[in-house]
């Protein structure tokens, strides 16, 4: 089996509530978390073409008050809430909360910040599918700033 399908699995058995029986995996309790065709905000999922694909996966926890800073991501990523909740706001403005036990469809190339304004650590599994070398995360450049004279 695949890496990446190993790492579903694993995911799939973390989930602690209501579950699904299915005919491909008689042996095991599945619960489907989510069928998309779009992000989170709904930008169209895509998927990068390469002859070198890497899978980066990260536990990434953010107390409360923390953020994530603004940036963006040039490779498709998705996450799943473990506990707390997150706010992912987008430049234009729009906010999207997500809580634990849901699923994030990050958009790509798209600048965005995520920050915990509650008061428990928000703590998610991130999953990046890049390709070897490329970067998984580009944050914004501070903008320049002329002196006065």
């Amino acid at each position: 089996m695949k890496r990446v399908q190993w790492i579903i699995v694993v995911l799939l058995l973390l989930v602690q509530s209501s579950t699904v029986q299915t005919e491909e995996y008689s042996n095991l309790e599945v619960k489907k978390l989510l069928t998309s065709t779009t992000s989170s905000n709904g930008q169209q999922l895509s998927y990068l073409r390469t002859d070198h694909p890497e899978v980066t996966v990260l536990v990434i926890r953010i107390p409360s008050g923390g953020s994530t800073g603004w940036h963006q991501h040039p490779v498709p990523v998705y996450a799943y809430m473990l506990e707390g909740s997150l706010t992912v706001e987008m430049k234009d403005g729009k906010t999207y909360e997500f809580k634990k036990g849901e699923v994030i469809l990050e958009e790509m190339n798209a600048l965005h910040n995520g920050y915990n304004s509650g008061s428990d650590t928000a703590s998610l599994v991130v999953f990046y599918t890049g390709a070897v070398g490329m970067p998984i995360v580009i944050k914004e450049e501070p903008q320049a700033t002329t002196a006065l004279k």
